[in-house]
């Protein structure tokens, strides 16, 4: 029987994640953080959006954590999916039972002037996304109104806006989003095409807005930008430079459960491995996985209130 509603027939189902993660070839510090994971299902509690583009297996919180556990990762943040659209339940829900360890970036309507930010942040959320690749219509527009709108919104609570762009697609990407009045994240070390490096004027003008200090990076999704299989050494120069250029504006995340892939499945112990080529010392990578994250998401700021289980 088919678990996922009628509409679910029209989006290609997703590979599962491996459910075998090895342990990392090194120790992650303690306090590290995936800055960047998706939880899925149980479809009959928490149904997709049926404009989605792919249909993803279940995904529960305690096999999140045990892979986590086997990492040595204590912290995440939870991202919006496309597939939940601006239905945040599954997210306000996990982050309601999960505690302190965990933040979330949530999706709402740019027009939705009733959405309850200050309940959602009182449950861990720091961010809104936006995404503005994974469209039927294929339409890759940078929508700077609503992005105004909603940065305007949200910037008396300190929240961010993660964005899911083509960073190379935009040449002039710094002068675009410079004047926001928030911080701006970006998922996949930009989400460049196959061959952009870290020359590319949108990647250059990126990676400027990140020395600034108006933007933060996260590499991520090393399989979505390369033109290789694992360990992906296409994308060992921009990922290289990235960290080189704004140590302090780089974060972590594993992209768990790695919807739709292309290609083999990849473990979760392989993906960390390659932070090893990417980053050149231990201080660099515990203000990586540590520090960085502590200060976007607020994990250290013991007087941001929190709404618990009754």
């Amino acid at each position: 029987m088919n678990p996922y509603p009628a509409e679910a027939d029209r989006a290609p189902l997703c590979a599962a994640a491996d459910p075998h993660a090895r342990r990392p070839g090194f120790r992650m510090p303690a306090a590290s953080c995936d800055t960047h994971a998706h939880l899925f299902g149980p479809a009959h509690a928490y149904p997709y959006d049926p404009r989605r583009i792919y249909t993803p297996p279940p995904a529960p919180l305690d096999q999140y954590r045990r892979m986590l556990d086997t990492l040595g990762a204590t912290r995440a943040v939870l991202v919006q999916p496309s597939v939940y659209g601006t239905d945040n339940r599954l997210l306000l829900d996990t982050l309601r039972a999960a505690g302190p360890d965990m933040r979330g970036v949530a999706v709402i309507d740019p027009d939705d002037t009733g959405a309850d930010l200050a309940g959602m942040h009182a449950l861990g959320v720091r961010g809104l996304r936006v995404n503005i690749v994974d469209r039927k219509d294929g339409k890759g527009e940078l929508p700077l109104p609503a992005l105004r709108r909603l940065a305007e919104r949200i910037a008396p609570l300190g929240w961010h806006l993660e964005l899911l762009m083509h960073a190379d697609e935009f040449p002039d990407i710094e002068a675009l989003l410079a004047d926001l009045p928030t911080p701006l994240v970006f998922g996949h070390m930009g989400y460049p095409h196959p061959g952009s490096g870290p020359d590319t004027p949108g990647m250059a003008g990126l990676i400027r807005l990140m020395r600034r200090g108006k933007a933060w990076v996260k590499l991520t999704g090393p399989y979505r930008i390369s033109h290789q299989p694992l360990p992906y050494r296409d994308i060992d120069p921009l990922a290289a430079t990235i960290v080189a250029q704004a140590p302090d504006r780089v974060l972590w995340g594993t992209d768990w459960p790695h919807v739709m892939v292309q290609g083999p499945m990849p473990n979760d112990g392989a993906l960390c491995d390659l932070l090893q080529a990417w980053v050149p010392d231990a201080a660099t990578m515990e203000k990586i996985l540590v520090h960085n994250p502590a200060r976007l998401y607020g994990f250290d700021d013991a007087s941001q209130p929190r709404t618990t289980e009754p």
